[in-house]
């Protein structure tokens, strides 16, 4: 993320370094044990990988030959909202989750020097899946993720084994009512507009999106916290309002991404959480109308259902998978 100075990042790296030596010590210590070497494969391992003057940073974790799931974190969040599904799947499959350009720790040029849009989150991807030779996975897209990640398989079809869309939206009628003071944006990207969408930003509107619909005593307040420490470093807000605005270009894609789902009929899972206030039900049953097969679940909690349901997501992800020999 821009908005670091030197020393900031040195201690990013240091962390992340750090972190990578600890697992490959943890695996050395535990080899002769099958146990351990299980135990090691299933930790959870932190690295940053540099595409051009992008450095990502993401979690992994997993047999290294596994079948791959590409993890994909939607708006305001990052790679740590996934904290608790990856270690339910890292015993079967290999399991990568990056931070986007402008979330997170991963580290980008500042604007005016990077092109902060949908088309260059996913051009960054790209390059991210490439850098770790990934020529097969499949793709858990939620929110952001999910225009971010059907614009890569687009770019890569033979490439994608299957889709676990989670809130993660293709369909006009998927849009609430709630999208309206950006949908202004959209058609008048006025000050004044722009202005209108930094109510999103607030720590109050992050805690409203993990708190609408969800169970109060399964909600962690680690996620909202962070999320809100992001929101608040330096050009954060100014980033997310150029994405707020990209993301018309996402509503203008989906004929685009409805046809590469007729084309290449990848296996989908849509498990939504039912009370979102942004992403609704519709959205999840309209993937139907070009996947006839896709499997479709409702789950009582909101839009950030892995903060509540991460078990149960997990395992219908396990059968769901398995079912298509992934």
């Amino acid at each position: 993320m821009n908005g670091f100075d030197a020393d900031r990042r040195a201690v990013m790296a240091a962390i992340g370094v750090g972190a990578v030596a600890v697992a490959t010590q943890g695996h050395a210590a535990e080899s002769a044990s099958p146990a351990g070497e299980a135990a090691a494969d299933t930790a959870v391992r932190y690295a940053t990988q540099q595409v051009g003057e992008v450095g990502v940073f993401y979690r992994e974790a997993g047999p290294r030959d596994a079948p791959v799931l590409l993890l994909l974190h939607g708006f305001p969040s990052a790679s740590h909202m996934f904290r608790d599904l990856i270690p339910a799947l890292a015993d079967r499959y290999r399991v990568i989750a990056p931070d986007l350009p402008g979330f997170g720790k991963t580290v980008a040029p500042k604007r005016g020097a990077f092109e902060y849009s949908f088309d260059g989150l996913a051009e960054v991807l790209a390059g991210f899946v490439d850098a770790l030779g990934l020529k097969r996975y499949a793709m858990y897209v939620f929110d952001y993720g999910a225009p971010t990640g059907f614009r890569l398989a687009m770019k890569y079809p033979e490439r994608v084994s299957a889709i676990v869309s989670q809130n993660g939206n293709a369909y006009i009628e998927g849009l609430s009512d709630a999208w309206e003071p950006w949908q202004a944006y959209w058609r008048e990207p006025t000050p004044a507009h722009r202005e209108a969408c930094r109510a999103s930003l607030t720590d109050e509107a992050i805690d409203f999106q993990y708190r609408h619909g969800a169970p109060a005593q399964l909600l962690s307040p680690d996620g909202p916290g962070l999320d809100g420490f992001y929101m608040r470093r330096p050009q954060a807000q100014e980033i997310q309002l150029d994405l707020i605005l990209s993301y018309r270009s996402n509503v203008e894609l989906y004929p685009e991404f409805q046809r590469y789902f007729r084309e290449h009929r990848p296996p989908l899972l849509a498990v939504w959480g039912e009370h979102d206030a942004f992403f609704i039900p519709p959205g999840a049953r309209a993937y139907r109308r070009d996947l006839p097969e896709a499997e479709i679940h409702f789950l009582d909690t909101g839009h950030f259902a892995l903060e509540t349901h991460h078990a149960q997501i997990a395992s219908l992800m396990r059968r769901f998978l398995r079912r298509h020999g992934i």
